[in-house]
C-alpha cells in the first residue's frame, strides 16, 4: 500500500522557516523509488542539519548501495532546525508533521529500517527528536511491528551502550556489505509474514554475527560503580561482535552518482577516499584504530572516480580524502596524473591536512597547479617534543620548522597548525610550547621568504579519550584547567610584540569536550541523563550555540542521583586494567594487551622520552601484534600497483 507524502502538507509553511530549500530534495542524482515496487525499505539519517549531513560520504555510499538494489528503496533525513521543528509540532488540521525524508517526503516510521550515521557522540539527542518527531516510541522496548528497526553505525557506535536503550540494532565499522546483508535478512522474514513479531527479526539479525543487538545482553553492575560483567541473555547471541572491514575498495567504487546538493553545505566539492584506514599509531585517534587495516584505492579507480564525479555533479573542486592522504603508496603519480588531466580547466584539486613528515614540495604544488594557491594544513597534536613521544606523533621540531620552511620559501603564505590540550600526563609549559613553536615558524617564514605578511594560525582542539585506544583508560583533564592552560597560552601569544600579530588563535572552550567524554566512554545508565537533556530542550549540541554545559549537567546530576555515580566518574577518572569497560563486548580487532602494553609505555614517555621507542608505522616495519590482521582475517592492502592515470580520449 503506497505511503502518502507530507509535502502537500509540508509546503505551505515553508516560507515561514530559514533555508526551506534544504527540506524540499530534489537534488541532482537523488533517487525516489515507487514504494510498492520494493520489499525492503531504509531511512537513512545522519542526526545534524542538512548542511553538515548531505556531504556525509557514509550516507551518500550507503543510500546508492542500496538503491541499486531493485528489491530495495533508500531515502535520506536529517535533522529539522528549531523552527521547522516547531512547524511539525503545531502541524495542521491532520495532526503533527512527522519526520520525513527529503527524497519522497514520506514519513520516517513507516520505513522498515532506520540507519543512523553518528560520528560524534553530539549527535544523541538529534537522535531522540528524531524518534519522536517520528511518532517513533524513544524506548526499543516499546516499540512495535508498526515502527522501523533502528540501526546506529558510524564511529561513534564502536561503544553504542550510552544510546543502547534507544536503538534496535547496531553495526560496527564498514557498511557496504552489512547493509546489504540486514536487508537480506529483512527481506526474508517479511516474505515468511514476520513470524515471531518483531523479537524473531532482532534475534536473526543478532544470531547472523553481523549486528550488535543490546537487548539481547544484560549488563551487571559491581558495588563500586563499575561493570561486572556483560552477558548475552538468551541461546546462539554471540558473545562478542564483530567490526566489519570492507576489503577490496576497488570493487565498491562509491559514491558514484555523488548528490549535489541545493543548498549551501559545510563542504562544496566532490569527495574520492583514497583508502581507508591508518596505521601510524597515534594513540589518541580512535579513527585510526578502528579502521585499521590500510586498504588503497588502486591509482585507475581514484582516476576513474574523480571523472565519474566531475561529469556527474558539475563540481569543479575534488577532495582526496583519507585519515592521511599523503601516505597512499602512490600519492606522487596519483597528484601528477590528476593535474596533468584537468590542466587548463576549471578543476581543483585539495588534500586534507597532511602529515609534516609526509608532505613535499612537489606535491603541493601538484595540487594547487590548477587551484588557488591556499593555506596549508599540518597537524603537530603535541606543542614539547615530550608530549609528541606520549601519543607517538613522530614529528620533530625540526621536522616542522624544515617543511614550513620549505612551503614560505616556494611561495606559500600562511600555515595552520592543528594542537590538542588536555593529553595525558601533560603539564603547562607542555602547553605553552605551542606558542614558542608557533614563533618559530613565524621566524624562519619571514627568514626564507624575506616578507612580513607571514602568517600562522594555532588550532587548539580539547583531547577527549575514546574507547578502543591506548586512551581508553586515560583520566580526562576537567574543563577548569582546560580552560586556564589555553588562557595562558592565549596571554604568552599575544604579549608578543614581535610575532603575536602574526599567529591566530583558535581554540574551543573545554566544556563540550566533558560532555563529549561523558558520552564517549559512558554506559547504559547515560540512556536516562541523554533523554533528560533532550526532554530540556537538548538538540544541536555539536553546535556550540545550541550546547549548554549547564544543561548537560543539571540532567546528570539529576538522572544520576542514586547510582553512585556522576560525569566526573565517567571522565577525569583513571581506569585501570581488570576493569570491564562498557565496549568490551564489541571487537574491533584490537588486542587489549597490546593496547595496554602502549598505554604503559606512553606513560613511560611522558617520564622518561628517550625510554620509549618510537611505534613506527606497520606497512613497512614488521607486525607489531595489535591482532586486527590475524583476528580478523584481514590484510594491509597496499601499492605500489607501477600503472600511471592515462590522459582522458576525447569522447
Amino acid at each position: 500500500m503506497p505511503v502518502a507524502s507530507v509535502f502537500p502538507r509540508l509546503e505551505p509553511r515553508l516560507p515561514s522557516v530559514q533555508k526551506p530549500i534544504q527540506y524540499v530534495g530534489g537534488e541532482l542524482n537523488a533517487t525516489v523509488k515507487d514504494w510498492d515496487s520494493v520489499s525492503v525499505r531504509w531511512a537513512l539519517m545522519y542526526p545534524d542539519a542538512y548542511e553538515v549531513g548531505l556531504p556525509n560520504q557514509g550516507v551518500q555510499i550507503l543510500y546508492e548501495v542500496l538503491n541499486e538494489r531493485d528489491w530495495i528503496l533508500a531515502e535520506r533525513t536529517y535533522s529539522v532546525w528549531p523552527d521547522m521543528e516547531r512547524v511539525m509540532r503545531e502541524g495542521d488540521s491532520e495532526g503533527p508533521i512527522p519526520q520525513f525524508t527529503v527524497d519522497g517526503h514520506r514519513p520516517v516510521r513507516a520505513f522498515d529500517l532506520l540507519g543512523v550515521s553518528f560520528a560524534t557522540e553530539l549527535g544523541y539527542t538529534n537522535l531522540l527528536n528524531a524518534l519522536d518527531l517520528a511518532g517513533i516510541p524513544l524506548q526499543a522496548a516499546d516499540r512495535g511491528e508498526e515502527d522501523p528497526v533502528v540501526v546506529a553505525g558510524g564511529h561513534a557506535a564502536f561503544n553504542p551502550e550510552p544510546i543502547a536503550d534507544f536503538v534496535d540494532a547496531v553495526v560496527l565499522g564498514d557498511g557496504e556489505e552489512v547493509v546489504l546483508a540486514i536487508s537480506d535478512v529483512v527481506r526474508e522474514w517479511k516474505d515468511e509474514d514476520g513470524p515471531g513479531g518483531r523479537d524473531e527479526l532482532l534475534r536473526r539479525l543478532a544470531v547472523s554475527g553481523a549486528v550488535y543487538v543490546p537487548r539481547f545482553y544484560d549488563v551487571a553492575y559491581a558495588a563500586d560503580g563499575t561493570i561486572e560483567a556483560v552477558v548475552p541473555n538468551r541461546p546462539g547471541i554471540p558473545d562478542r561482535v564483530r567490526k566489519h572491514t570492507l576489503m577490496d575498495l576497488d570493487a565498491w567504487p562509491y559514491p558514484a552518482k555523488p548528490l549535489v546538493p541545493l543548498a549551501e553545505t559545510v563542504h562544496e566539492r566532490f569527495s574520492v577516499e583514497i583508502f581507508r584506514g591508518c596505521t601510524r599509531g597515534c594513540r589518541f585517534c580512535q579513527a585510526g584504530m578502528i579502521t585499521r587495516p590500510v586498504r588503497e584505492r588502486s591509482i585507475n579507480t581514484i582516476g576513474d572516480m574523480v571523472e565519474n564525479g566531475i561529469r556527474k555533479t558539475g563540481f569543479e573542486e575534488v577532495g582526496l580524502l583519507s585519515l592521511s592522504s599523503a601516505d597512499h603508496t602512490e600519492i606522487g603519480d596519483v597528484a601528477t596524473g590528476l593535474a596533468d588531466r584537468y590542466e587548463g580547466s576549471n578543476v581543483s584539486l585539495s588534500l586534507p591536512s597532511t602529515r609534516v613528515d609526509a608532505f613535499n614540495i612537489t606535491l603541493a604544488n601538484e595540487f594547487s597547479r590548477n587551484g588557488r594557491r591556499s593555506g596549508l594544513t599540518f597537524a603537530p597534536e603535541g606543542g614539547s617534543e615530550r608530549m609528541r613521544k606520549v601519543i607517538n606523533k613522530m614529528v620533530t621540531e625540526e621536522d616542522l620548522i624544515r617543511t614550513v620552511a620549505t612551503a614560505y620559501s616556494h611561495g606559500w603564505r600562511q600555515v595552520k597548525l592543528y594542537f590538542m590540550c588536555g593529553l595525558p600526563e601533560e603539564t603547562d609549559e607542555d602547553v605553552l610550547a605551542i606558542a614558542d613553536l608557533a614563533k618559530k615558524v613565524i621566524a624562519k617564514g619571514r627568514e626564507v621568504s624575506g616578507r612580513n605578511d607571514i602568517r600562522c594560525t594555532v588550532s587548539i582542539g580539547g583531547f577527549v579519550p575514546k574507547p578502543h585506544t591506548p586512551f581508553q583508560w586515560a583520566a580526562q583533564l576537567d574543563h577548569e584547567t582546560t580552560d586556564e592552560r589555553l588562557r595562558k597560552l592565549r596571554e604568552t601569544v599575544r604579549e608578543d610584540k614581535r610575532y603575536g600579530r602574526a599567529i591566530g588563535f583558535r581554540y574551543h572552550d573545554g566544556k563540550p569536550g566533558i560532555v563529549e567524554g561523558l558520552l564517549s566512554r559512558g554506559d547504559r545508565r547515560l540512556g536516562r541523563v541523554i533523554e533528560q537533556v533532550w526532554r530540556d530542550g537538548g538538540r544541536f549540541d555539536g553546535w556550540s550555540e545550541h550546547f549548554s554545559f549547564e544543561r548537560w549537567m543539571d540532567s546528570a546530576e539529576r538522572a544520576l542521583a542514586g547510582t553512585g555515580v556522576d560525569v566526573d566518574w565517567y571522565t577525569t577518572r583513571p581506569r585501570d586494567y581488570d576493569e570491564v569497560l562498557p565496549w568490551d563486548h564489541l571487537d574491533s580487532g584490537l588486542d587489549k594487551d597490546w593496547l595496554w602494553a602502549d598505554w604503559e609505555d606512553a606513560l613511560a614517555a611522558a617520564d622518561d622520552p628517550d625510554s620509549v621507542v618510537d611505534v613506527e608505522d606497520c606497512r613497512w616495519t614488521p607486525c607489531y601484534d595489535c591482532g586486527v590482521c590475524p583476528e580478523m582475517g584481514t590484510e594491509i592492502q597496499v601499492g605500489p600497483t607501477g600503472q600511471k592515470l592515462l590522459p582522458l580520449s576525447v569522447v
